[in-house]
C-alpha cells in the first residue's frame, strides 16, 4: 500500500460513494466526507476491517467553514506536507423532478450550493493536496474527479434545478483541467454516470410517471 499519498471521497452513501472508497482503499488510505457520520462510519469500519486505512469526517461540501475543518483534521491524521493521490466529488446534487414553475428559488440555490459551490469550494480545498502529490511523482497523475449526471449532458423535462447545478459543474471541470492540467494534475471532465441501482433511484423510478418511463426524452 502506498503510504505516502491519499485518496479524499466526498459524498459517500450506500451507492457511487461507497465502492469508488472501497476500490481506492485497495491502494491508499481514504477520507471519506459526509454530512452524516451515518453514511461514512459503516464502510470506514469494512475497510479497517479489512486491513485498509479509512477515517470519516462530517462535511457539508457547501460550506468553506465545514470544509476548511476537514483539512485540519486530514492534516493532523497524515501531517501538515499530506498528499492526494485522487480527490472526488461524489456529491448527489439535490436531485428533484419538479415542474420548473412550480419549483421555490430555495430549491435552485440548493442545488447551486451543492453541485456548483460544493464543487468549487471542494476544489479550492483539495487541490492544492493534489499538487503535493504531483511531487511525489506518483506512477499516474494524482486527480480531481468530479461526478456528473445524463443531466448535466441532456436536460430533462421538470428537473432544471438539478441540471443548472450539475452543468455548472461541467463548466467549472474544464476550466480547472485547462489551469492544472500543465501543472500535473489530470482533471476529470465530469464522469457522466447515468442512472445506477442504489435506493434513491429506485425511489425515484417507482414515483415518475409511466409516460416518463417511456419516453426517450423525459
Amino acid at each position: 500500500m502506498v503510504s505516502k499519498l491519499i485518496t479524499i471521497i466526498a459524498g459517500v452513501g450506500a451507492g457511487t460513494g461507497a465502492s469508488v472508497a472501497r476500490k481506492f482503499a485497495l491502494q491508499y488510505p481514504v477520507v471519506l466526507l459526509a454530512r452524516k457520520p451515518e453514511n461514512y462510519e459503516a464502510i470506514a469500519s469494512d475497510i479497517n476491517s479489512n486491513g485498509g486505512k479509512a477515517i470519516g469526517i462530517s462535511t457539508d461540501v457547501s460550506d468553506a467553514a465545514s470544509l476548511s475543518n476537514a483539512v485540519s483534521v486530514i492534516k493532523k491524521e497524515f501531517g501538515d506536507d499530506v498528499s492526494a493521490a485522487a480527490a472526488i466529488f461524489n456529491a448527489s446534487g439535490a436531485f428533484m423532478r419538479k415542474p420548473f414553475l412550480e419549483t421555490p428559488a430555495e430549491v435552485f440555490q440548493n442545488s447551486l450550493a451543492v453541485s456548483a459551490m460544493g464543487g468549487i469550494l471542494f476544489s479550492q480545498s483539495f487541490l492544492p493536496l493534489l499538487l503535493n502529490g504531483v511531487q511525489q511523482k506518483p506512477q499516474y497523475s494524482p486527480s480531481l474527479i468530479f461526478t456528473g449526471a445524463t443531466a448535466s449532458v441532456k436536460s430533462n423535462a421538470q428537473m432544471a434545478s438539478f441540471a443548472t447545478g450539475k452543468w455548472a459543474l461541467r463548466a467549472l471541470s474544464q476550466s480547472l483541467a485547462r489551469e492544472f492540467g500543465p501543472q500535473g494534475v489530470h482533471v476529470a471532465h465530469v464522469i457522466v454516470d447515468g442512472v445506477i441501482d442504489i435506493p434513491r433511484t429506485k425511489e425515484w423510478l417507482k414515483d415518475m410517471p409511466k409516460e416518463a418511463k417511456l419516453s426517450a426524452d423525459a
